[in-house]
C-alpha cells in the first residue's frame, strides 16, 4: 500500500488496482489493463457500466433539482420510484409504500425500527428481537451487524452487539445435523421455531433472512420447501418476515425478487446495490400493507428517516435503472445467462481436485473451494486461499469476489462468488469460467500448498 495515500484501505497489506473507466461488463485500470467486471463492483453493477441512458438521466436532474429532504417535502421522481417498486413487489404484499435510504444497511436499519414500531402500534411492547441466521450479513450498522451472522466482522465489535439470535443457515452441502435432503425434514426450517420457544414469543419482532445467501456463503439456496415453513412459523407467533433483498433483488436471481423463486410473500422487503446500479448510492425498504397499515391506523407518524434518503438525484436514476431492466428484459437474461454460467462452471470445475460445490441462482453464483474433497475438509483461514483466488483471477483479467471465511464453525471456508452484470454474453461466460479454472489451478498448484 502507498503509504502516501491519505486512503485508510480495508487491507494495510493489499495493493489496490485504481479503476478508472468503465464500458459495459469491463473496467479499465490507470495503465488501462482491462477486466471483466464479474464482481460487478460489489454486486452492484446489473446493467453494466457507462450506460447512456442512465447518464442522460443524471445530467438532466442535476440542472433540474439534485437534492430536496425528504422529511419536510417531496419530489417527483421519489413518487415515481415508490410506485415502480410497488409495481415490482409481490402482489400478495398489497399496496405497499416504500422508505428510501442510501445503502442497504441503512434499508436494513429502516426496516428494524419500522418492524418495531409495528409492534408498537399494537401493543406489543415486549417484541424487540430479531432472529437472523449464521453467516448472514446484513450491514455494517451495530443494529444491523447484530442481525447479521457473519462471525468474523462481529468479533471485534462484540461488545457493542445488540442481544439477538441467530439460527443455522440452510446449507445441505455442510448440514449442520449431518443429514441429508430430503430425509432432513428441512430441519434448518424448523429451528427457527425452537428458537422463537426458546426466547418467548412475547420477545421476538422479526426473522430476517437473504432469501439467496449472498458474500458470507456465496449462492448457498435453501429447499424448496424452506421458505413455506418459515412463513407459516412467523404466522404462527406474529413474527414479521424481513427478506433482504441487497443482493439478490432487482433481477439478479432471474426473478424480481430472490424470494420469489419459494412462492412465498415476506412483510417487508429491503433492497439496494443493484436499485442504483452504481449510478448512484440508493436503498429501499418497501412495507407490505399490513404493516404500514398499522403506522396509518395508529400514531400515524413514521418514527425513521435520513438526510438523503428519497432525494430526486438517486430515486432519478433508481426509477431509470428499472426502466433499463425492463426495456431490455434484463430479468429473463439474468436467468438465460445465469443457468448456463452456472452450468459450465460445473462443467468445468468440478473436475478439480479442490473445487468442493458450484452453487447458485440466477447470476448469484458461488464456488466452494476446500482442501479434500471426499471430506470437505476446508483450507486453514490463516492461507487465505479464497483471497489468493481472488487476487490471481485479477492478474489474469478478471474480477470475482472472494467469501469471507467463516462457513465452517464460523472460522474456516474459502469460497469465491461470481455476480456479474445482466448484460454478459456467451464469450464473457466461457472468458469467466476458464479464467476462474486456471486462477484455482495456478493457486492450488502442489508447488505452492
Amino acid at each position: 500500500m502507498d503509504k502516501s495515500n491519505n486512503v485508510l484501505y480495508g487491507n494495510f497489506d493489499e495493493d489496490y488496482i485504481t479503476i478508472t473507466r468503465g464500458d459495459g461488463v469491463y473496467v479499465f485500470d490507470e495503465n488501462n489493463k482491462k477486466y471483466l467486471d464479474a464482481a460487478g463492483g460489489v454486486c452492484v453493477v446489473n446493467i453494466g457500466h457507462g450506460v447512456k441512458e442512465i447518464q442522460e438521466v443524471v445530467s438532466t436532474q442535476v440542472q433540474q433539482l439534485a437534492y430536496t429532504y425528504g422529511g419536510t417535502t417531496d419530489n417527483i421522481p421519489r413518487q415515481k420510484l415508490a410506485k415502480k417498486l410497488d409495481e415490482w413487489a409481490p402482489s400478495s404484499m398489497g399496496n405497499t409504500k416504500t422508505i428510501f435510504s442510501s445503502s442497504g444497511g441503512e434499508a436494513n436499519e429502516a426496516a428494524l425500527k419500522l418492524t418495531y414500531q409495528y409492534h408498537n402500534e399494537r401493543g406489543n411492547y415486549t417484541k424487540r428481537k430479531v432472529i437472523g441466521r449464521w453467516q448472514s450479513y446484513h450491514g455494517n450498522t451495530v443494529a444491523t451487524l447484530s442481525m447479521s451472522g457473519r462471525t468474523t466482522w462481529r468479533r471485534n465489535n462484540s461488545s457493542l452487539l445488540l442481544d439477538f439470535p441467530h439460527i443455522s443457515p440452510p446449507y445441505c452441502y455442510r448440514c449442520p445435523w449431518n443429514k441429508t435432503y430430503p430425509s432432513c425434514n428441512v430441519s434448518c426450517a424448523n429451528e427457527l421455531e425452537r428458537t422463537i420457544k426458546q426466547e418467548g414469543a412475547e420477545n421476538i419482532a422479526a426473522f430476517i433472512a437473504e432469501p439467496i445467501i449472498g458474500t458470507s456463503m456465496s449462492g448457498v439456496v435453501p429447499p424448496k420447501e424452506y421458505y413455506q415453513i418459515i412463513r407459516d412459523i412467523c404466522d404462527k407467533y406474529d413474527i414479521l418476515f424481513i427478506s433482504d433483498e441487497v443482493m439478490c433483488g432487482l433481477g439478479r436471481t432471474g426473478k424480481n425478487w430472490g424470494i420469489e423463486h419459494w412462492e412465498v410473500s415476506p412483510d417487508i422487503i429491503t433492497t439496494s446495490k443493484g436499485l442504483g446500479g452504481g449510478y448512484s448510492p440508493i436503498g429501499a425498504t418497501i412495507l407490505a400493507e399490513n404493516v404500514w397499515g398499522a403506522i396509518s391506523e395508529g400514531s400515524r407518524n413514521v418514527s425513521h428517516s435520513s438526510t438523503y434518503g428519497g432525494n430526486p438525484l438517486s430515486c432519478a436514476v433508481g426509477l431509470a435503472v428499472i426502466d433499463y431492466i425492463e426495456t431490455n428484459k434484463l430479468v429473463s437474461k439474468a436467468k438465460i445467462m445465469g443457468d448456463k454460467l452456472l452450468s459450465r462452471l460445473k462443467e468445468e470445475l468440478y473436475e478439480v481436485p479442490y473445487v468442493g460445490d458450484v452453487r447458485g441462482k440466477g447470476l448469484l453464483v458461488g464456488v466452494e473451494i476446500v482442501a479434500d474433497k471426499e471430506s470437505k475438509k476446508p483450507f486453514d483461514s490463516n492461507m487465505n486461499i479464497g483471497h489468493l483466488v481472488e487476487a490471481e483471477a485479477r492478474n489474469n483479467g478478471l474480477l470475482i469476489l472472494a467469501g469471507v471465511t467463516g462457513l465452517v464453525d464460523g472460522a474456516d471456508g474459502d469460497h469465491v462468488e461470481i455476480v456479474p452484470p445482466y448484460i454478459i454474453d456467451e464469450e464473457n461466460i466461457e472468458f469467466i469460467v476458464s479464467t476462474l479454472r486456471k486462477s484455482i489451478v495456478n493457486v492450488l498448484s502442489k508447488d505452492k500448498l
